[in-house]
């Protein structure tokens, strides 16, 4: 059953679902989906996140993601970088992003960012997980096999003090990571699709305890789309707190608190609805360290 369940999360990833990393926090660490985030902080900025996903489920996705990003240059460039590791049934995926940005200043309300991130996974397959057959022949890889793949990711970042707009792609190259031979012209092969993501939210100040922030997220892979939309709050100037739901799976809550202008620790929990139920839920904790720049003495929190 253990190697039934691998293979079909290795087959449904590369042909009908999403490769990369799943995020619920990604609203607390947008440079994870858009390289044109980089330098929007107008100060140091540093996150690490660990997601566990279905829980209880074999071969379920386990992710590891850690970034830091500045503006330099008169805040006119942003740079970062990117790490992380995402294990999921047999696959084991490690990677590193360089990020740039050019942040063009419109006036002194918005500001329109172009981002591109270049890096090198590492993809590391246990084929001793999968067993299948073929023309009645059992074909068993007891082996682990490394691939490497060069990568690059675009992106577009618009915002404001009170709204933002994010549009960006991944694997922009869309190639093959391996492609295998099993024998009778048939192979077995792993290929990545690029993935487009539209993110677009903004705040209300109700009063001083209260800003309301709704965002959305919108994803397509191989012209297939989910949605992430979130009623978000900042309370009392210390606490944001979210309800949201995901298209095609379920609903979910995330929250932030502000240790002091530095430290910030949140987190989130998912859990599927309908068919997806049986998957179980997905927790995910995500720490950031912020310093701000000298002409900015605290990062507003303008944006989640």
């Amino acid at each position: 059953m253990k190697k039934l369940i691998t293979l079909l999360i290795l087959i449904s990833t590369n042909v009908f679902a999403q490769q990369d990393p799943q995020y619920s926090t990604y609203q607390f660490n947008p440079l994870v989906i858009n390289p044109a985030y980089a330098g929007a902080r107008d100060g140091l900025s540093a996150t690490a996140s660990v997601r566990n996903q279905w829980v209880g489920f074999d071969g379920a996705p386990k992710t590891i993601a850690a970034g830091v990003h500045s503006p330099i240059l008169n805040r006119n460039i942003g740079i970062g970088l990117t790490l992380y590791n995402d294990v999921m049934g047999p696959r084991n995926l490690t990677g590193a992003y360089g990020n740039f940005a050019y942040i063009l200043k419109l006036n002194n309300k918005y500001k329109l960012s172009f981002g591109l991130s270049a890096g090198l996974n590492r993809y590391a397959f246990n084929f001793n997980k999968l067993t299948y057959k073929q023309n009645e022949n059992t074909i068993d890889f007891s082996q682990v096999q490394t691939f490497n793949s060069f990568d690059v990711n675009s992106g577009l970042y618009f915002r404001s003090n009170s709204f933002f707009i994010g549009l960006s792609n991944t694997h922009l190259f869309a190639s093959d990571v391996f492609k295998i031979e099993t024998g009778n012209n048939s192979f077995l092969s792993y290929r990545l699709r690029t993935h487009n993501f539209l993110s677009i939210g903004k705040s209300f100040l109700i009063n001083e305890n209260f800003i309301f922030a709704p965002t959305l997220m919108l994803k397509t892979v191989s012209g297939k789309g989910m949605a992430d939309i979130n009623l978000n709050a900042f309370l009392f100037k210390k606490v944001w707190f979210g309800l949201f739901v995901r298209t095609g799976y379920g609903p979910g809550f995330l929250f932030q608190y502000y240790i002091n202008n530095n430290f910030k620790v949140g987190y989130s929990f998912d859990v599927g609805g309908g068919h997806a139920k049986y998957l179980g839920g997905s927790h995910e904790i995500v720490i950031n360290f912020e310093m701000p720049s000298k002409k900015s003495k605290v990062i507003s929190p303008r944006f989640l």
